[in-house]
């Protein structure tokens, strides 16, 4: 089972290629995106990694607070959001 992780406080500048080679030291990435503004394309500063469910309990435990591209990311389970609640 697979388990979807938010990172938050990146760089303007971080790609899904930059999340990806992070968190691949711990184990396959299956998905690895950026959120970007749908008006200007720029970065919202925070994106969302799918990995297996141990490899992600790792990666969360030993990223979080860590740098990425000069920020210190946090790493957390993505909670669920209602498509009511948007």
């Amino acid at each position: 089972m697979s388990k979807r992780l938010h990172v938050g406080n990146l760089s303007y500048q971080t790609t899904r290629q930059d999340l990806a080679t992070l968190f691949e030291r711990f184990g396959e990435v299956l998905d690895a995106t950026v959120i970007t503004d749908r008006e200007s394309g720029r970065s919202r500063g925070f994106g969302f990694v799918e990995m297996d469910e141990a490899a992600a309990e790792k990666a969360m435990a030993q990223l979080d607070g860590s740098q990425l591209n000069g920020r210190a990311v946090t790493v957390t389970e993505a909670r669920a959001v209602s498509r009511s609640t948007r």
